[in-house]
């Protein structure tokens, strides 16, 4: 038995890797066969990233980095505080990362939680659930670009649906975990073999303000603000890389003409949210309202870097985000607000 699952999973993985060489030879061809083309996609990332996220992100990213660095995260939020904990139960940090998560917008919310988590001034667990709502288009991108690019006229109720989603859905999340553990335990089977981190992210016998016991020492303001700066700088050119190379994806059906067009705007929807609504413009406003709760693979990749080398799981996130979708997907279906 245990020789016929090991050659399983060793055929397995040489079909994977096959696979991955595959697509990287006819990347290759593709950037040799369409060097305009290709130089185009990379200039779009770039300048995406350039024009976008550096002005509306790294300010943030510096800022949230003096306040962590100096362990003044507890008084920023001392207002909102009890309002949150009311109703998420969360720990001061917990609604720090909950309220910068919302207003700064993606991916401040999983670099947030992920250096949070680093430095012990917030549990795991905690950080995997706040991780599962607070990681979302920004309101300021949304009103700025979404709304334009797609000529809402009405844009009040797609706003409340992108952020009433995963508010609510914060609240089953943060104070009726239990509801989500059958869930769980079915993904664990199909797709986490051995020691799940799914499981152990919402497992009850474990108080969600668990911290470690040696939390770091506040640094001075010259210290804190040259840390939170280089940081910010390392993590806003982390996101340039995946913002280059996934507009760069788009070259995959080039030479597919044939495609229908609906087809290709879901693909450059799915691979990355920026350019994809750029793409679609006003012609499939329903597909973008749909896919911005889930952001794109590039989103999903941004945020796993964001969340390196930290236990929060990358793999509950995605289900996270594909529930939220799906949420959303049949709210539009039953109510066309736009």
């Amino acid at each position: 038995m245990a020789y016929t699952r090991n050659t399983k999973n060793g055929l397995w993985i040489g079909f994977v890797r096959m696979l991955y060489t595959a697509i990287g030879v006819y990347l290759i061809y593709l950037l040799l066969r369409y060097p305009a083309l290709s130089l185009q996609y990379a200039f779009t990332g770039l300048r995406l990233w350039f024009e976008k996220m550096i002005p509306t992100l790294l300010p943030f990213m510096i800022l949230s980095g003096i306040l962590i660095n100096m362990n003044l995260t507890e008084g920023f939020v001392r207002l909102f505080h009890p309002v949150m904990r009311f109703f998420y139960g969360t720990t001061p940090n917990g609604s720090y990362t909950l309220l910068m998560g919302f207003l700064c917008g993606f991916p401040m919310g999983a670099r947030i939680a992920g250096e949070l988590c680093r430095t012990g001034r917030l549990s795991v667990k905690e950080g995997n659930r706040l991780l599962a709502f607070c990681n979302n288009i920004g309101p300021i991108y949304f009103l700025s670009f979404v709304v334009s690019t797609l000529s809402l006229e009405m844009p009040l109720a797609p706003f409340l649906v992108m952020y009433g989603v995963p508010l609510v859905y914060g609240l089953f999340v943060m104070r009726i975990p239990q509801l989500f553990q059958p869930l769980f335990r079915i993904f664990d089977r199909l797709f986490l073999p051995g020691k799940s981190r799914l499981t152990e992210s919402v497992k009850l016998t474990v108080p969600i303000t668990e911290l470690s016991s040696q939390m770091p020492q506040a640094t001075g303001l010259l210290e804190a603000t040259d840390n939170a700066v280089l940081s910010g700088l390392i993590g806003i050119a982390k996101l340039g890389g995946y913002m280059v190379f996934f507009n760069l994806l788009n070259i995959l059906f080039v030479p597919f003409t044939r495609l229908p067009g609906t087809l290709l705007n879901a693909y450059y929807c799915i691979l990355e949210i920026t350019g994809g609504i750029a793409r679609c413009g006003p012609l499939h406003p329903f597909l973008v309202l749909v896919m911005l709760p889930f952001g794109g693979f590039s989103c999903i990749a941004q945020t796993y870097s964001m969340i390196r080398n930290t236990d929060l799981s990358i793999r509950a996130y995605v289900w996270h985000k594909l529930a939220q979708t799906a949420i959303t997907a049949l709210i539009y279906m039953l109510w066309r607000p736009f």
